[in-house]
């Protein structure tokens, strides 16, 4: 009795008003691709060669939705049961600039709020580009 108490626990979000509708939302976006797949594949016998090409991208779109809308459940699931962990601290690409200002090392991924060497190199930079705009090029 535990184990199916467990169970539903889990799965519970799934039957809430919120996901309900977004449940219905994929299931009328599926099937609404995939009419426009049928109406495309009878306009496309009837002569009109473009909706060759739709014919068989709406139902592509239809898989990809719900391909896309199995992966958000499976999501779901999966930090509703602690199985993915936010992660602790965020990990910017080098030189990313973060909300307090400060920049990302160059190879290290600490952030670092000053570095001379690369204010050093900013400034000889910003130089070159005075130079090249008032020479014209």
């Amino acid at each position: 009795m535990t184990e199916a108490r467990t169970w539903w626990g889990t799965w519970r979000f799934l039957v809430t008003p919120r996901w309900l509708a977004w449940h219905a939302f994929a299931v009328v976006a599926f099937w609404g691709m995939c009419w426009l797949g049928d109406w495309q594949f009878h306009r496309a016998l009837a002569g009109n060669a473009l909706s060759w090409a739709y014919t068989f991208e709406w139902p592509l779109f239809a898989l990809l939705g719900a391909v896309f809308w199995g992966k958000t459940i499976r999501d779901e699931y999966r930090i509703r049961t602690g199985k993915v962990a936010p992660p602790d601290e965020v990990h910017l690409p080098d030189g990313a600039y973060t909300a307090e200002g400060t920049t990302t090392g160059s190879m290290s991924g600490v952030m670092e709020v000053y570095d001379p060497e690369l204010a050093e190199y900013n400034a000889y930079l910003a130089k070159l580009n005075r130079q090249a705009e008032s020479s014209g090029r």
